[in-house]
């Protein structure tokens, strides 16, 4: 994994996922998470920015030059910090668990943070409910599948991704998509595991 001494004394970069680009501020909400970076030591880059390699086709279809801009700023970053909150559902968003995928994949550093600490057992029986155990104690939802028990998080792929554990708190409803405190203490693990 790339780290800040194979950097020489340039900020540690690290690119910003998470289901934040969805809010009505989306743009406003990246600017102030940078600036929390920054003065953590790193520099930050969101899906908003034009990553320095942008791909070379403006014929492509929109959502085609997003996905391509995307893994560009995670191939020149040298780490992730997602925002694995979940996200209509009891899983983080797809396309932040996507990103961490490919962060890791790519042999970067990933970091989650999330403004709750429902586990994910419980937060599928309540998405899939009505859930129940079988004769060998084994959750099943109402479809008959399995319901994972790990006491995890999130998925065991996800939360096995991370570089350090999730950073988590329960951050009441109505804020939980634009407080800053969990992402501030998740950048300050980032900036320390980097060397920044």
């Amino acid at each position: 994994m790339r780290n800040a001494e194979a950097q020489g004394s340039r900020r540690p970069v690290v690119y910003l996922a998470g289901p934040d680009v969805f809010l009505p501020d989306a743009v406003a909400q990246a600017e102030r998470r940078k600036a929390i970076c920054i003065r953590h030591g790193l520099s930050a880059v969101s899906p908003f920015d034009i990553p320095g390699s942008p791909p070379a086709d403006a014929t492509l279809p929109e959502w085609r030059r997003i996905f391509l801009a995307n893994e560009a700023h995670i191939r020149q970053s040298d780490a992730v910090i997602a925002n694995l909150t979940p996200f209509r559902g009891p899983s983080a968003d797809p396309g932040t668990v996507y990103e961490v995928g490919l962060a890791r994949g790519l042999g970067r550093f990933v970091f989650g943070y999330s403004a709750t600490t429902l586990g994910f057992t419980n937060r599928s029986h309540a998405v899939w409910g009505p859930t129940r155990r079988d004769a060998d104690g084994i959750w099943r939802d109402r479809d008959g599948l399995s319901v994972e028990d790990f006491d995890l998080f999130d998925n065991l792929m996800v939360v096995g991704g991370l570089s350090v554990p999730l950073v988590a708190d329960e951050v009441p409803a109505p804020d939980r998509w634009t407080d800053l405190g969990v992402f501030e203490r998740c950048v300050a693990a980032a900036a320390r595991v980097l060397g920044a």
